[in-house]
C-alpha cells in the first residue's frame, strides 16, 4: 500500500474500495500520530519533572556543599586557634623550663656554697656542722642530719648523705687529732 506516493491520484481516480482503504489508512495514521503526540507530551512532562527534580537535587547538593565548605572553614579556623594555643603553650613551657633550669643552677650553686668549708678555731667546719665545737655536739648534729637527709625520707638525698658522712668522718678525725695534739 503506497498511499503517499499517489495520494492525489487515488483521491481523484480511485474506486470506492481504494478510497475506503485510504480513509482507513488516514484514520490509523491519525491515531498513530495522536498516540505519538500523546507519548511525546508524556515524555516532555516526565522530562520536565526530572529536570525540576534534578534542579532541586542540585540546589540541595549546592546547599550541602556550601554548608560543608563553611564547616570546613570554621574547622580550619578552630584548628588554627588550637595550634596557636599549643604554640603559645609550648613557648610558655620552654620559658618555664629555662626558668627552672636557671633555678636549678642557682640551687646547685647554693648547695655547693653550703657544702664549702669554713674555719672555726683552727678546725675546718662545713656548713652542715657549723657551730659545732666538740665531739659530742658533732655526733648529735650528725645524727640529726642523718634523720633529715636519709634517702628513705621525703627530703632524702643519697649524695647529701654521702657528703655528710664524708665531712663527719673528716671532722671526727680532726677532733681526735686536735685532742691528741
Amino acid at each position: 500500500m503506497v498511499y503517499m506516493d499517489n495520494f492525489e491520484e487515488t483521491l481523484a481516480n480511485g474506486s470506492e474500495e481504494e478510497l475506503q482503504e485510504l480513509k482507513s489508512w488516514l484514520f490509523q495514521e491519525n491515531i498513530r500520530l495522536a498516540t505519538a503526540a500523546k507519548e511525546l507530551e508524556q515524555r516532555q512532562e516526565q522530562f520536565d519533572r526530572e529536570r525540576i527534580q534534578f534542579q532541586d537535587e542540585m540546589k540541595l547538593l549546592n546547599h550541602k556543599i556550601s554548608n560543608e565548605r563553611q564547616r570546613l572553614k570554621e574547622d580550619n579556623q578552630f584548628f588554627d586557634k588550637k595550634m596557636e594555643i599549643l604554640k603559645s603553650g609550648f613557648q610558655q613551657l620552654d620559658l618555664d623550663r629555662r626558668r627552672l633550669d636557671k633555678e636549678w643552677v642557682k640551687l646547685a650553686a647554693e648547695k655547693e656554697l653550703m657544702s664549702e668549708r669554713s674555719y672555726d678555731k683552727g678546725l675546718e667546719v662545713s656548713a652542715f656542722f657549723r657551730g659545732v665545737k666538740n665531739p659530742l655536739a658533732l655526733k648529735k648534729r650528725y645524727k640529726d642530719l642523718i634523720k633529715i637527709f636519709h634517702p628513705d625520707n621525703l627530703a632524702g638525698d643519697k649524695d647529701m648523705i654521702q657528703r655528710i658522712n664524708r665531712e663527719y668522718e673528716e671532722l671526727k678525725g680532726e677532733y681526735e687529732g686536735y685532742r691528741q695534739a
